[in-house]
């Protein structure tokens, strides 16, 4: 006997009783960025593995560890996206998007890294995306803090983040300063763990993004990037925190925030949690303007940011008055030769005239007794009763499954009117 096969290690079936959560955040998701104007793009999961060797940068665990790469048939190098914003800015420069033209685009989908597995962190991830470009002023850099504050509002989930700000600078401004965090870093190499010690020369911000306990001293005492930003940068920086103030919106200012890609400059920012353990960080972005000319575009403006769902919706699970809505509304149940026939016409009746209502019905008959433990098994509120009698006189019964309440008879076209009113409820 054949053994059964198991999903890849790091990538895991959303089952049916899951999906309605998913289905719930992504409805308030795509309300919030709809109100602000953005519009969706839908890009490849698989691109040239140049483009993320260019974008993210060569020498960053994702590209060193983490890409899911093969050659195809034609020899070329692919590989299954890591993140979304390379491929986005790809696609718009290849259908001259950036053509002195403003964008707010989003997109959402699976994500790949060969991590190791652990909560909050798979090899095939969802994330939602959103990337703005052409526009240079701090106001947009204010206006996705502003969207991400209005979506944790409406995802009841507020009160369970935090936002964290910090400034990059520019490229000049970061490598007067790499050359002060070497310096500094050199003096304390014997404290300094094996990733750090390889990033030393070639990556040495990412040092202060280290999550290793022993290294926290050494780290706390580095020299800020923010003592080394010029007159614009801080400008830039202070202009966002006084939009924040004036919509009274919390956050820290925190000089070790880095990122953890190489092409981010001046605005950093990440909603942080405490709810989740150690996989903390639940939405993260910033500026990136200098990658467009990296992937061969003209210089011009982006900032963006991504959330990984999964642990959104880890983050939904520590509400106590989640409001997910159930699979099925309603469930006819049909006795009888005639309601047999006359449910099916009755049930796409009500398909026709009551849209959005959820309604399932036995397709394999079976008696009252056993279709009635499917109605109360589907989770719907109430049962729709037909039977040949109810066939003859052209009604229905209506047995509430929730509530406490006595069942109803009525006309069918009164039944479609009471189905009506509940959705509207």
């Amino acid at each position: 006997m054949a053994t059964n096969i198991q999903a890849i290690r790091g990538m895991h079936d959303v089952l049916p009783e899951q999906t309605p959560l998913w289905q719930y955040a992504e409805k308030i998701i795509r309300n919030v960025l709809s109100s602000y104007g953005y519009s969706e793009i839908r890009m490849p999961i698989v691109e040239k593995t140049e483009l993320f060797k260019r974008s993210i940068g060569e020498v960053t665990d994702i590209v060193e560890k983490e890409m899911y790469t093969f050659e195809d048939r034609n020899g070329d190098s692919l590989t299954l996206r890591p993140e979304g914003t390379a491929g986005c800015l790809r696609a718009c420069l290849e259908h001259g998007l950036l053509n002195q033209q403003a964008h707010r685009l989003w997109y959402y989908g699976p994500m790949y890294r060969h991590e190791r597995p652990q909560k909050g962190r798979y090899r095939q991830f969802v994330q939602l995306g959103v990337e703005t470009y052409g526009m240079a002023g701090p106001e947009i850099d204010a206006e996705l803090i502003l969207l991400m504050h209005r979506l944790w509002k409406q995802l009841g989930l507020l009160d369970k983040v935090r936002l964290q700000l910090n400034s990059l600078g520019t490229i000049a401004e970061r490598l007067i300063y790499r050359e002060v965090l070497v310096n500094y870093f050199k003096q304390h190499q014997s404290r300094l763990d094996e990733d750090s010690l390889r990033r030393l020369n070639s990556n040495p911000l990412r040092i202060l993004d280290s999550k290793n306990p022993d290294m926290k001293e050494v780290v706390a005492n580095a020299p800020e990037l923010m003592s080394y930003l010029g007159e614009e940068s801080l400008q830039h920086f202070k202009a966002i925190t006084a939009v924040l103030d004036d919509f009274g919106i919390g956050y820290e200012i925190n000089t070790r925030l880095v990122r953890g890609l190489d092409y981010y400059g001046k605005t950093v920012f990440e909603w942080v949690t405490d709810e989740l353990g150690s996989q903390g960080t639940v939405c993260a972005g910033g500026r990136y303007d200098s990658l467009i000319e990296q992937l061969g575009g003209k210089s011009n403006h982006a900032v963006g940011f991504a959330m990984g769902m999964e642990r959104l919706l880890a983050l939904l699970e520590t509400r106590n008055d989640l409001p997910v809505a159930k699979p099925v509304d309603a469930y006819l149940i049909r006795v009888g030769e005639k309601a047999e026939r006359e449910g099916l016409r009755f049930a796409e009746l009500v398909r026709d005239q009551v849209a959005g209502l959820k309604l399932q019905t036995a397709v394999d008959g079976g008696s009252f007794k056993s279709q009635f433990k499917k109605a109360d098994k589907s989770g719907a509120e109430f049962a729709i009763i037909l039977g040949d009698d109810e066939v003859d006189r052209g009604e229905v019964g209506i047995k509430y499954l929730r509530k406490e309440l006595p069942q109803e008879t009525m006309s069918q076209s009164q039944a479609i009117g009471f189905l009506q009113q509940h959705l509207e409820v």
